[in-house]
């Protein structure tokens, strides 16, 4: 029985559970890819990231096709054609059977679903995988039987449940029997309707980059992450993120590796071990989440009393919150930096995001969507669930009264102001001191808001709210 693999962010050959239990099976591979045009706009899929697809698909169709597994790349308009359009690829390959790997925000389990009913009506086997996670969504319950909201009292269950495994990263699929020659998908073609940013000397595409980084982050940052992953202007952090979002490595290869250098113990040893691998267990945290809590995938808060919450419409604001013209330094280097390599440092992320809810006090959704629209790592459970973090309407979110000051955070994690300088180089003259509360200078805006009287102004709102 030949096998269709539809693939989507598991952009790999190794550790690819739906790739590999189809090629175990000898029979015959045909991988596939839809890029959905509707899926695009509705999620604001970042230029950036579409490039960096585009230039991963590019490396995986030739390594695919020296196992004989040829890589269709199609286009689809509508996300309601994506059913139909598989399963007549799968008809014109011969296939019996429909192999992939789980996705799980609401739209993309529904879209899922609807895959599985047209293609089984057909007569298909359908079996689904998981690999975005190492212990998958609905199998962790509190005492009472239901999902977690709190982080910690996850991460407990989760390390009682993972602890005990030994986890043992998939190798590449099988070389399948020759068949028909195999043409190269024109990949431009499909993708050239689209804009695109072309970040490759930054971020370059490929499961043996994503690889390289990991393993350069564990010999040289790795047993120091728990003391360096604050300060934006270091390489303290691994820059997987990107990686991890189209799935060139996956979070069990990670996690593998990182345990291999701290002798398979996973909550003693190094504290940096301990630390980076609380960041895996995070990004899970937040695939469950929007499994568990689904209305997230909506638009919604996750604690719906927050709803009534009066945001500001200052467009304005807004702008310039993006284009980093707001007057705080840090923010402004923040929002440069991501307009400039298409990621922002992960403190950074929470300082901004932070900036606009609590002290502009704009809707965290114009945010949430903003960063989609320029991320190259961007992630939808991942980045709902920071900015709900940092709004204090989600799970787990930080109490409405934690409210980061960015100057604070400046003095603190960017003590040189080296990490400003590099974006904002219109304040290069200024000393160490005053880079962090600049006096007025030609060509760099004043604050847009008073931080301490809009700090007590947001926590009065939201005192105001009640609770859930």
């Amino acid at each position: 029985m030949k096998t269709l693999v539809w693939l989507r962010h598991d952009l790999r050959l190794e550790d690819n559970p739906a790739l590999y239990r189809a090629g175990e099976l000898a029979e015959g591979v045909v991988a596939v890819y839809q890029l959905c045009t509707e899926y695009i706009e509705r999620h604001t899929i970042a230029p950036a990231r579409l490039d960096f697809i585009r230039r991963h698909l590019q490396i995986l169709a030739p390594q695919l096709a020296k196992r004989n597994i040829p890589l269709v790349v199609a286009r689809v308009d509508h996300a309601a054609d994506i059913p139909q359009q598989l399963l007549q690829i799968a008809q014109q390959h011969a296939c019996t059977q429909l192999f992939f790997n789980a996705e799980y925000p609401f739209d993309e389990l529904q879209r899922d679903r609807a895959v599985a009913e047209v293609c089984r009506e057909q007569g298909m086997i359908v079996k689904r995988f998981h690999d975005r996670v190492i212990v998958p969504p609905g199998m962790l319950r509190n005492g009472q039987g239901e999902p977690y909201k709190v982080f910690t009292a996850f991460k407990k269950k989760w390390l009682q449940t993972v602890m005990p495994l030994r986890l043992h990263p998939l190798s590449a699929p099988l070389k399948q029997p020759a068949g028909d020659a195999i043409e190269s998908p024109d990949i431009d073609a499909v993708f050239k309707p689209f804009p695109q940013r072309d970040l490759h000397q930054q971020w370059p595409a490929g499961e043996v980059e994503a690889r390289r980084r990991l393993q350069r982050f564990i010999e040289q940052d790795l047993h120091d992450y728990q003391t360096e992953r604050d300060f934006p202007a270091q390489e303290g952090t691994s820059t997987l993120s990107p990686y991890l979002a189209v799935g060139a490595i996956s979070p069990r290869q990670c996690a593998a590796a990182v345990l291999a250098a701290n002798n398979g113990e996973w909550d003693t040893g190094s504290d940096g071990v301990r630390c980076w691998l609380g960041e895996i267990i995070w990004r899970e945290f937040y695939q469950h989440v929007v499994v568990d809590y689904p209305w997230v995938c909506k638009h919604q808060a996750l604690q719906r009393h927050t709803e009534a919450f009066p945001w500001s419409k200052d467009h304005e604001a807004f702008q310039a919150w993006c284009d980093g013209r707001t007057g705080i330094p840090l923010v402004d280097a923040a929002m440069l930096q991501l307009k400039a390599t298409g990621w922002m440092h992960n403190r950074l992320r929470m300082v901004v995001a932070m900036f606009l809810t609590k002290n502009l006090q704009i809707d965290w959704r114009l945010g949430e969507r903003y960063f989609m629209s320029q991320l190259i790592d961007g992630d939808f459970a991942a980045n709902n669930g920071g900015w709900q973090w940092s709004a204090s309407t989600g799970t787990d979110a930080a109490p409405y009264f934690r409210i980061f000051n960015p100057v604070s955070q400046s003095e603190r994690f960017d003590p040189d102001g080296e990490f400003i300088r590099t974006y904002l180089p219109i304040l290069k003259h200024l000393s160490n001191k005053q880079i962090h509360r600049p006096p007025p200078t030609q060509g760099y805006p004043l604050p847009i808001v008073d931080l301490a009287e809009s700090r007590k102004n947001t926590i009065a709102l939201f005192s105001n709210l009640g609770a859930a």
